[in-house]
Formats: C-alpha cells, structure tokens, sequence
C-alpha cells in the first residue's frame, strides 16, 4: 500500500479542522453598504479587500487594456491631490492602497494602521470617486504597460496562455488578455478613464471584506466614507454566459526556443455547480497535487519529462474551465502530451482508488488553514465568500464538504467532466514529431 506523505499528517496534527475557526459578521453601513468583517484587536491594523464585479471583459474592442490602466492610475492622484502628493501621503502615513483589473472584477486593497483608518479610507473615497488621471502619470503607466505587454509576447507561457483563451472563447471578452494589446493601450485616453470610474463602480455591484483592529459600528461609518457617494448602480451590460469551445486542437506556435511550453486545458465547472467540491479533490488525484498528483509522478517522477506539471480548476463568472501546464525539452514534447492525455483518460474512466481519495481529502482539508496566513489574506478570503455566495459560515463548513466526498462522486464528476478527445493543447516552441491539428 501507498504510504501517505508525510507532511499530509503533519497538517492534519498542527492545523485541526477548527484551528482556522473565526467568526464572521455581517456589517451594515448606516446607508446600507454592506461588508464582512473578522474582528483581530491582537495588532493596531485594518485590511480592506473589495471588489466591483465586471472586469477585462467588459472593455471595449478597441479599448483592451482599459481595467486594467484604470487600475494602475486611480491612485496617482486624485481630487485636489496631485500624483507626487497623492503618494508621498501613503508613504507617510504606512498606508497601501492599490488596485487590480481581472476578467470578472475590478479590485482593490487597503491597508492601515488603525490611527490612520479615517485618513486611509477618505483617500480610497477620492480615489473611486475623483480620480485625477492627470497625464503625467497615465503616460508614465501606459509606457509601464506597453513595455510589460511587449516583454510578455515573447514568454512562452503567455504565449500559450493567450492563445488557448483565444480558442476557447472566440468573440468573448474572454478571449482578450487583461492587460490589452499595444495599440489598444495606446489608444486609451483620459475620457475612457475618467468614463470607466463614473459607470463601472458603483455601491450596486460592491462587495467589501474587512479584517482587523476595527468595531462593526467603526467599520460602518468608514464604509459611508469610502464608498457612500459612489452612484447606486453602475452603467454596463455582462456579457453572456458561454462555455469553453474545446475540440481536441493541437496547436504548434513556432518559437525558437530549446524547451516547449505546453499548456492544455477545456471547459469545466463554475463554482456554483454542485458537484464543485468532488471535482476539486479529483483534480487533486489527476493533476493538482503539487507533489502527489497523477500528472507529476508520470510526467516528472517516473519519465524525468517536466521540472513542473499540474492542473487547476478554473471557475469564472461566466464559463468554468480545467486548464494545466507543463514544460519539456522539444524531443520529448510528443511523449510528454501522451501521458498528459493517457491520465485524463485513466481518470475519465473511473480509474481511482480510495487510496488516493483519502490522501486528496487529508490534503485540500488540512492545507486550508495555510490560506489565513495575514488580515489581508482573510479579507479577500471574505470578498471571496461573497462573490460566490458561500455564506456566513462556509469556513466553519468548508472542510465537511471536501470530507463527504465519496468515491463514487469522484468516479462520477471525472466521466462527466473530463474529456481526453477534447482536450485543446497549445504548444510554443519547436516540438519533434508534432503534427498540429484543426
């Protein structure tokens, strides 16, 4: 018999399914903001993550990039603060106040020393609300950006990466990397900035998780401060739900390079799909493991093929996917591609033992409490909860889900949901004996 890792067990004895426990409240602001809050008095700081949903996906055609420039220049100056100001008073006063763009949401991080909340969450107020977009520092940020864009487009894996989302989402937002292309960033200015503040943020599609030094009645009036004068609702259409358009494709992108990356990936499960949590530990077995999974003992351990070689579940707002990754020399890309193939479908076919359940549960259970590692980590833990309608107590539940997983529900979600002859594979590099299909 198999024995189990030895660091499963030691997660199972320092961090017990109740190490983690904390209490989450629901706190609303005296206008009706809404935010979830872990109250920690051990240390003198507040985290703040929230998140508007609808990110890259929205941005014009012509526009690509545009969430994602927004985010880099909200904080470079705003109201009657100019760039140089703006952020001398956050080095001052040890405040962090940033923000990011990804494919469903438009984010964004606080963090301050409790005597500095007020000060903290006004400049998060002008920064939403009166962002400046001088154009100094969106110059200077789309040059950041444009550089960043063109080192991108000769890594491998960004290459790959791009190209599958191409394929499997063609004509959707999806499709389109966050950051943009050159000639869309360039062709941003401080109009599409400025419109992209009055109608994508907004209380009406706000979630907000707080962590730290702070009382639910002094989280609610720096909620209003924050956030009470943005408009009720913001002023855009999601675009539709789609699926990942997967066929089995395998594609060559000819780079001279003495390694291949390839990356594979088709559709999956959103995380509101009630077999989730089964599909989780399966990816676990076939490929999530780090150092247990199917994938990394035959691509890695027994063949010496890949330094590195996984999958992940990958639910977005609109599609859910399972995509992975792997890198190997050209002449073994060939052989590497057939195991990859051969364990989807040594999966798919129902071919695990309970074993391998066991272990998977002890893992994704007892690695949990990894994930609570500071206030900030907490906090976007809870904008999580609420952007997938977890509820209030999912941390006290999570684990009992993963638990009561069975062998049969593994069995069952992997034939429905893994699909060897529709795995998409983009390959960049030059493989031997490669033979591109569609």
């Amino acid at each position: 018999m198999k024995l189990k890792p030895l660091y499963l067990f030691i997660f199972a004895v320092l961090f017990p399914l109740n190490a983690y426990a904390v209490d989450v409240e629901r706190v609303i602001s005296p206008s009706g903001i809404e935010a979830w809050l872990v109250q920690d008095h051990s240390n003198p700081v507040v985290s703040v993550r929230f998140a508007f949903q609808g990110g890259s996906e929205l941005d014009p055609e012509d526009k690509k990039g545009l969430a994602n420039l927004a985010a880099s220049t909200m904080d470079e100056g705003a109201g009657d603060i100019d760039s140089q100001a703006f952020q001398q008073i956050l080095a001052d006063q040890s405040i962090t106040l940033r923000f990011e763009a990804g494919y469903d949401r438009f984010s964004g991080q606080v963090k301050t020393l409790t005597e500095n909340a007020d000060q903290a969450f006004d400049l998060l107020r002008l920064a939403l609300t009166k962002p400046r977009f001088d154009a100094e520092p969106v110059a200077r940020l789309k040059s950041q950006i444009i550089s960043g864009i063109r080192a991108s487009s000769e890594k491998p894996g960004k290459i790959a990466f791009n190209a599958l989302y191409e394929n499997l989402f063609p004509g959707h937002g999806y499709a389109s990397d966050s950051d943009g292309s050159v000639e869309s960033v360039e062709a941003i200015t401080q109009a599409d900035l400025k419109a992209f503040a009055e109608t994508r943020l907004a209380r009406g599609n706000l979630i907000v998780g707080v962590t730290g030094d702070v009382t639910p009645k002094q989280l609610g009036a720096l909620l209003d401060k924050a956030f009470g004068s943005l408009p009720a609702k913001p002023n855009f259409t999601h675009q539709p739900e789609t699926s990942a358009k997967a066929i089995g494709r395998l594609q060559v992108i000819d780079r001279k390079i003495p390694q291949s990356t390839i990356v594979f990936g088709h559709g999956g499960l959103k995380r509101d799909h009630p077999d989730y949590y089964a599909a989780l530990v399966m990816n676990h077995i076939v490929g999530g493991g780090s150092f247990t999974s199917r994938l990394y003992e035959e691509v890695r351990e027994k063949r010496g093929l890949a330094y590195s070689v996984g999958s992940s579940l990958y639910p977005m707002n609109l599609a859910g996917m399972i995509v992975g990754s792997a890198a190997t020399e050209n002449a073994r890309v060939s052989e590497t591609i057939d195991v990859i193939r051969a364990e989807w479908a040594r999966m798919a076919a129902g071919e695990v033992s309970q074993q391998e359940l066991d272990d998977a549960k002890t893992y994704v259970t007892g690695s949990f409490p990894l994930r609570f590692t500071s206030t900030d980590a907490i906090a976007q833990i809870l904008v999580a909860m609420q952007v997938n309608d977890l509820g209030l107590d999912y941390l006290d539940k999570r684990n009992a889900y993963i638990s009561s997983v069975t062998l049969e529900d593994v069995k069952r979600v992997a034939a429905e949901h893994l699909h060897p002859d529709l795995l998409d594979i983009i390959v960049v590099g030059r493989p031997a004996g490669i033979v591109p299909s569609h």
